[in-house]
């Protein structure tokens, strides 16, 4: 997986956001500067977060701009779908079909299914980690047990990812 700049700065801004009180207001220059950007790419930034519903914009001598919703309630999933997207198997495999509109392995690759493994994990995690798991530094334990392993490989059984239904039921 690559994370583009735009990405890794959003989620930069978004966190400088998270870290303040609820329903505060931070200005656009505070961000920038806090993160060595110019104003006009956190401008743009911003505009694709609260685009997504993520942020607010406040005008205003107090304004600027603050999270749209309680950090716990903004998924890494959610901030990176805003900024670009995320990895799917699919997505993948359309990126690199040579010359055709398809791959000429549709239907019968045998990387599929390592791409469509690793996006489903990545996608279980994203959609577990909140703002405020990131702000308080408690993400990592959020991080399937089997992705946590020193060994090299992940026996067969324990290649499918977690269902949506088991992440609520765990408590994110």
């Amino acid at each position: 997986m690559k994370i583009t700049a735009q990405e890794e700065y959003g989620l930069r801004c978004i966190m400088h956001l998270a870290r303040v009180p609820f329903g505060d207001t931070v200005n656009v220059r505070q961000i920038a500067e806090h993160e060595g950007l110019s104003v006009a790419y956190v401008e743009k930034l911003l505009y694709l977060l609260n685009r997504a519903g993520l942020t607010e914009s406040v005008r205003g001598a107090q304004g600027g701009y603050r999270l749209a919703h309680p950090a716990e309630q903004i998924t890494l999933r959610q901030v990176l779908d805003a900024l670009g997207g995320v990895l799917t198997a699919d997505s993948l495999c359309s990126q690199f079909s040579g010359d055709r509109e398809i791959c000429v392995h549709h239907g019968g690759c045998e990387l599929h299914s390592v791409w469509s493994f690793v996006a489903d994990y990545l996608s279980v995690i994203f959609n577990r980690i909140t703002l405020k798991h990131l702000a308080e530094g408690a993400a990592r334990p959020l991080v399937p047990p089997v992705l946590l392993r020193s060994e090299q490989t992940i026996p067969l059984t324990e290649r499918e990812p977690a269902s949506a239904a088991q992440i609520s039921l765990e408590g994110r």
